[in-house]
């Protein structure tokens, strides 16, 4: 990976970083594995709202519960978010990774 690769994906990952922090809880993983992962390209970000959590790597997202419940008005944004920035209908070379979304049920808003 080149050096412009790697601030870009660093520029990214800030942006990202900055926009989630406004209202969802943002954390950043480091977790390098080699010389080039230590310059910030596998820096990944956990961003939680009240019951979704969400891992973040410049490749993808991985979305989860850690107990099974009703999402929140919060966890419903945060999903939509993730979705605008990780759109499921790029082509992938591992097709048969893909996971389809399980049902999920929202909590009703209280007034």
């Amino acid at each position: 990976m080149s050096i412009l690769a790697i601030r870009s994906c660093i520029t990214v990952r800030s942006a990202v970083e900055r926009e989630m922090s406004d209202n969802f809880t943002v954390l950043r993983l480091n977790t390098p594995s080699s010389h080039i992962d230590i310059l910030g390209s596998r820096e990944k970000l956990r961003v939680k709202a009240d019951t979704l959590g969400v891992n973040l790597a410049p490749e993808r997202a991985v979305l989860y519960q850690s107990e099974a419940g009703l999402f929140t008005p919060r966890d419903v944004e945060l999903r939509r978010r993730i979705l605008e920035l990780y759109p499921r209908d790029r082509s992938t070379p591992f097709p048969m990774f893909f996971q389809d979304e399980p049902e999920f049920k929202v909590a009703p808003e209280v007034t």
